[in-house]
């Protein structure tokens, strides 16, 4: 019995002290089963005692034992995953405030070059010369002090990516209001603005491919690896279940208050600027194949376009008024195209950020990408020109749609360049040569057998800029960097050289 009683208390003292997983007893003379011993037992938790009436104390202690692990597990895992919340939620909202401050800067510094340029009667495009400062910027600080550069090109990442994420949506607008900029245009002059965006693209590729082909078989640079660029996130149900509840609510909201928010463009923004995302969220999610068909931006209009229709018929206002309400070029009062295209000039300034983490590649192939980027811009500016003479094309018209293979953000500041102009044609224009080359480009490649990435990268992005730039480096990633570097290249070199007036007059001068 007393053997019995000393096991039990030393097992109760090991489970409420796990540090101490034996616990060793010393007894000079204890008797078990009547057989003498002086030894150290040492008796750990796992052990059961059979001895007289100790059994039920041992199987009491042994679940007591159980149980207490059981506890202290059940309450490690809870502070654990409450802890793992926080950190979470921590996380979550340092990011958002990350985003929003350097996206902010990214904005205001882009909205103040506007201000300045304007009061100093600089036609120059302000975005271009904010792109040129942080590239030089970036450049210097990385021969000075490299890791400030890393900081930077760091903190502004989360800014980097959400342009990229919804870059396709900044160039919408003009696609969505085409009915209002093409309604004056006669027929006849709507289909040769087509031959000529659908000739040209294919015109321009070629001219770029070839040249690539041709610069880097007398160079003979060989191929290095580009540095990794970051790929935004998918579109989550919630976003899309967000943004389907903004469309609704909205919706009804302008229906039975049409001027809650002060006037009726205003009123109508939210449901027509949700109407756009969710037209690109489903776009985004559809099947490859059909994606050909209809692209997401195609989506993006359609799912704006129908959304207005839907309103004016209800509300009684018709079609062409609440088109009217999307697009105001009014910073007093904008529509959803407008929040949507005052994001063009950060994309601009984001060129410095991609050009600076390509840097490497730039120099190493800087034949190649310089020469075929000069001279299918040259091409495409001289060539459109040209062909809108021959064919008859209103003068007014053709130099609207000079810049059809340059960027949206940057086409507009070229065409602003001119007298005369249409720039809502000219915004449709680029959008829909992207669109061209975004559903026929890698076929096209394949066809003229361009299987060099540095050719193929560089004449999609001279022919088709943005939007093919991200059909063909969905499928071939190899090719990304040379795409973003033309990219942003054509359209520098276009808005330098329509920046000289010589180069200005002459474009003029071959129009007629």
């Amino acid at each position: 019995m007393a053997t019995s009683v000393l096991i039990s208390h030393n097992l109760f003292l090991s489970s409420i002290n796990p540090r101490y997983p034996k616990y060793p007893v010393k007894s000079p003379v204890v008797a078990i089963n009547g057989v003498r011993s002086s030894q150290k037992h040492s008796i750990s938790q796992s052990s059961i005692v059979k001895t007289g009436s100790s059994g039920f104390n041992s199987r009491f202690l042994r679940t007591s034992t159980q149980q207490n692990f059981r506890n202290r597990e059940l309450l490690t895992k809870s502070a654990g995953t409450d802890s793992g919340k926080t950190s979470t939620i921590g996380q979550n909202v340092f990011g958002l405030l990350h985003l929003l401050v350097s996206l902010g800067l990214i904005l205001a510094m882009d909205k103040y070059l506007k201000q300045a340029f304007v009061a100093a009667a600089i036609k120059f495009p302000s975005a271009l010369f904010g792109m040129f400062c942080i590239f030089s910027v970036l450049i210097i600080l990385d021969s000075t002090v490299p890791s400030a550069a890393t900081a930077l090109m760091n903190f502004f990442e989360p800014a980097l990516l959400f342009i990229q994420r919804w870059l396709p949506l900044f160039y919408v607008p003009s696609l969505v209001t085409l009915p209002l900029s093409v309604k004056d245009i006669p027929a006849a002059s709507g289909i040769k603005i087509s031959l000529i965006v659908v000739g040209g693209w294919l015109a321009t590729l070629l001219v770029a491919g070839f040249t690539a082909i041709a610069v880097r078989k007398a160079v003979k640079t060989e191929m290095i690896d580009a540095e990794p660029m970051a790929k935004p996130s998918p579109f989550s149900s919630l976003e899309v279940w967000a943004w389907t509840g903004i469309l609704i609510v909205s919706f009804v909201s302008a229906l039975y208050y049409p001027t809650a928010l002060g006037t009726s463009v205003r009123t109508c923004l939210p449901f027509l600027l949700a109407s756009t995302v969710l037209g690109y969220m489903v776009g985004s999610g559809l099947p490859s194949d059909m994606k050909k068909v209809l692209h997401p931006i195609i989506c993006c209009a359609l799912s704006a376009d129908l959304t207005a229709l839907a309103f004016g018929y209800v509300s009684k206002l018709g079609f062409e008024p609440v088109l009217g309400y999307y697009l105001t070029k009014a910073s007093s009062n904008p529509g959803a195209g407008d929040i949507l295209m005052g994001f063009l000039g950060s994309v601009i300034l984001s060129f410095a950020f991609s050009m600076f983490k390509q840097r490497k590649l730039v120099k190493r192939h800087a034949a190649e990408i310089f020469t075929s980027v000069i001279v299918s811009t040259v091409f495409s500016l001289y060539s459109t020109a040209l062909i809108g003479r021959l064919v008859g094309l209103e003068q007014s018209l053709t130099v609207s749609i000079l810049p059809r293979c340059i960027t949206v953000a940057l086409a507009l500041s070229i065409v602003s360049l001119f007298e005369g102009t249409n720039p809502s044609l000219t915004a449709a224009v680029v959008v829909v040569t992207g669109l061209v080359g975004a559903n026929f480009v890698q076929a096209a490649l394949d066809k003229f057998r361009f299987r060099d990435p540095i050719a193929r990268g560089i004449a999609t992005a001279s022919s088709a800029h943005g939007l093919g730039t991200a059909a063909l480096s969905a499928k071939e990633p190899e090719a990304l960097p040379f795409c973003a570097i033309a990219y942003g290249l054509n359209g520098i070199f276009g808005s330098i050289l329509c920046s000289i007036p010589v180069i200005r007059q002459s474009l003029l001068s071959v129009v007629g």
